[in-house]
């Protein structure tokens, strides 16, 4: 039983089943609040001085408060469309691990992203980078899944996943500090989740590979004819009708411009052909 599996045996009643679901209704409920006047978004973004000074909410709150909140209509369609493609494949990662391990997924996420903020305390963190691991987990598990961008064009999500990997890339290199720690906290739980399986994977991978040079190649397949003057065989020749000499011992084969124009053989024992 691996470690997981006692773990879940463990905590796994404390699991909250659809929490996908949750959380994107925590979101409506802030952006809606932030439209009617209700709610100032800033006060529930989390930055880590802020929380050292007391407004230790901020450290729960910052996951209910999207990038595009207050952007007017398109942020309000691109919402939309986030809080879909968030359900779908949070669900799907639910359906395929378990609501606990998919708990844990985002709890382990969760904890990098908090945790690693503190080495910049100055900068706000989002949960941008945290859904993005949800989405780069899907794409590991379902890379020839389409989706339909634009409701137009399908495209396998594997290059939307490897278009995401080289935003984070990008970012980690030219982005200050607190970015670099964000995109660190979705590719760190990326790798505890699925570091050891790509690693194997990697390996066997690399083991066939070994296998299939050292293995000799296939023997090429002997040709059916063969003309015994020149040489042609129905290999390269295939559009030659070959035939056989009834003259001629031990069943010689002539291409179309010799079957007429040759040597009739002997057998082997000095026979001569037949008449």
């Amino acid at each position: 039983m691996s470690f997981l599996d006692k773990l879940e045996r463990l905590l796994g009643r404390f699991a909250i089943p659809g929490i996908s679901l949750y959380l994107i209704i925590g979101q409506v409920f802030v952006v809606l609040s932030t439209m009617a006047g209700l709610l100032n978004p800033l006060n529930l973004i989390f930055f880590p001085r802020l929380v050292l000074m007391g407004d230790w909410w901020r450290i729960a709150t910052f996951i209910l408060v999207p990038a595009s909140v207050g952007q007017g209509l398109m942020g309000i369609v691109s919402l939309v469309f986030g809080w879909w493609i968030f359900y779908f494949m949070g669900s799907a990662l639910e359906g395929y691990w378990g609501s606990f391990r998919y708990n844990l997924f985002l709890l382990v996420g969760y904890a990098l992203t908090v945790g690693l903020s503190f080495l910049a305390p100055d900068s706000p963190v989002t949960y941008t980078y945290l859904a993005g691991s949800v989405f780069l987990a899907f794409v590991y598990l379902n890379p020839d899944f389409e989706l339909i961008v634009f409701f137009i064009l399908p495209v396998k999500i594997r290059w939307l996943g490897l278009i995401t990997w080289g935003i984070y890339a990008f970012q980690f290199v030219v982005g200050g500090a607190s970015l670099r720690l964000q995109v660190a906290s979705a590719i760190g739980n990326l790798a505890l989740f699925f570091g050891a399986d790509a690693w194997r994977a990697a390996g066997r991978r690399t083991r066939v590979i070994a296998a299939e040079s050292l293995r000799p190649a296939p023997a090429a397949a002997e040709p059916r004819h063969r003309c015994r003057v020149c040489g042609k065989t129905d290999k390269t020749h295939p559009q030659l009708d070959f035939r056989y000499c009834s003259k001629c011992a031990d069943d010689a084969c002539y291409c179309p411009e010799h079957i007429f124009n040759h040597e009739h053989v002997r057998s082997a024992d000095g026979t001569p052909p037949p008449a």
